[in-house]
């Protein structure tokens, strides 16, 4: 019963939220599963890191299919950023490597930031 509500209260969010809200959930949630990786990765849980490692890398194909490289003069490099951190996520799992792993939530909290940033930005001029 709990478990409906909160999956009810979770979409509802999702659906009403603007686009920029949901970019910066979805950074969110990519900083989560960094973290999270980290966090098994030092526990020598290496399936719950695996696992969240994947999920990482789906949101990050994510946020690179959706880049509208035309959009902006910035948008191309930050498509390389978007490739750059998805192959150091396969390495981080793949090498098991929590320095990597690191590195790779370093960079998400810095994405989030932005995106955060702008999206509060984008607010106050509407």
């Amino acid at each position: 019963m709990v478990n409906n509500a909160r999956n009810a209260y979770l979409g509802a969010s999702i659906n009403t939220a603007s686009p920029e809200r949901l970019l910066v959930m979805l950074c969110e949630r990519l900083v989560l599963d960094v973290q999270r990786a980290q966090a098994a990765q030092e526990s020598g849980d290496h399936q719950v890191a695996h696992t969240q490692l994947l999920h990482a890398q789906d949101i990050v194909a994510e946020l690179r299919s959706s880049l509208k490289v035309d959009a902006w003069s910035g948008a191309a490099a930050l498509g390389s950023l978007y490739d750059w951190l998805y192959g150091q996520l396969i390495v981080a799992n793949t090498r098991r490597d929590v320095t990597v792993t690191q590195h790779c939530l370093g960079l998400a909290e810095q994405l989030c930031d932005t995106w955060r940033q702008a999206a509060l930005s984008h607010a106050a001029a509407s």
